[in-house]
């Protein structure tokens, strides 16, 4: 098994995401609520797979996100500071942790020349 920190640092974000509704106490706003829970929840279980088996299309599903956490803000108007920074500052982590680690991951075989 080929655990990355990167990963276990994309879990601890879907986490964080998925429980700041509670922590940041923005339950009230619905939108902002069950993007949070839904994309925290995604982020969590494509972290977890790579954990298990890393491929690269883990972590373009997690860019993808992260890009969809960035917009919902603007999408659904809930443009109160708190929830949109939270809601920016975390895309922002998770895109570059899963480009970190796409990065860093091995591009095959190489040619040996004779």
């Amino acid at each position: 098994m080929n655990q990355r920190w990167q990963d276990w640092v994309g879990l601890v974000l879907g986490a964080w995401l998925f429980l700041s509704p509670w922590l940041l106490t923005y339950t009230a706003a619905p939108a902002a609520s069950w993007s949070a829970w839904a994309i925290g929840i995604g982020t969590i279980v494509f972290f977890a797979i790579a954990l298990a088996q890393p491929r690269p299309w883990e972590e373009w599903v997690n860019i993808v996100l992260a890009v969809l956490l960035i917009l919902a803000p603007f999408a659904f108007g809930f443009m109160t500071m708190t929830i949109a920074w939270n809601h920016w500052i975390v895309g922002l982590l998770i895109g570059a942790d899963a480009i970190w680690a796409l990065a860093e991951r091995p591009t095959g075989t190489r040619r040996r020349h004779a």
